[in-house]
C-alpha cells in the first residue's frame, strides 16, 4: 500500500467511542517542560515522579522524560507506551487545566499494568 493512501486509510477511521491522546494534550517543546520543572510541584511515589503546574487551558496536558538510565531504546519505549496508555485510558477522569511531566522509575518494565495504573492515578488525583 503506497504511503498516501495508507494515511487516507488512517485518516478515514472512524473515531467515535474511542479514547484518543490528540497532540494538543501533549507537551512536546523543550520550554514547555522546562517551565513545569521550574515552576511546578514534585509529587512521588515507588514507581513514578511527577512534576505539575497550572496552566489556563481548559485541559491538562502531559509530557514524558524517560532517563537513559533505565535501559536501552526497547525498554525505554516500552515504558513510555505503558505510561501513555495508562493517561490515553483515563485522561478525562484526570483533573483539568495541569501541564503535567512524568517521570518513570526503574522498576515500572517489570510492574504489573494495574499497579502502576492505580499508582499514577493516585498521584495525579491529589495535584
Amino acid at each position: 500500500m503506497r504511503r498516501a493512501a495508507r494515511r487516507a486509510a488512517i485518516a478515514s477511521r472512524p473515531s467515535e467511542g474511542r479514547l484518543s491522546f490528540p497532540r494538543e494534550a501533549r507537551l512536546v517543546r523543550r520550554g514547555e517542560f522546562d517551565a513545569v520543572y521550574r515552576a511546578g510541584k514534585r509529587r512521588s511515589n515507588p514507581h513514578f515522579t511527577v512534576f505539575c503546574r497550572a496552566n489556563d487551558l481548559p485541559t491538562s496536558r502531559f509530557g514524558f522524560s524517560i532517563k537513559k538510565t533505565l535501559g536501552g531504546a526497547v525498554l525505554r519505549n516500552r515504558i513510555r507506551r505503558r505510561v501513555r496508555e495508562i493517561i490515553r485510558l483515563h485522561r478525562q477522569e484526570l483533573p483539568a487545566g495541569w501541564d503535567i511531566v512524568i517521570h518513570p522509575k526503574g522498576n515500572v518494565a517489570r510492574s504489573a499494568f494495574a499497579t502502576l495504573t492505580s499508582e499514577l492515578l493516585r498521584l495525579l488525583q491529589n495535584l
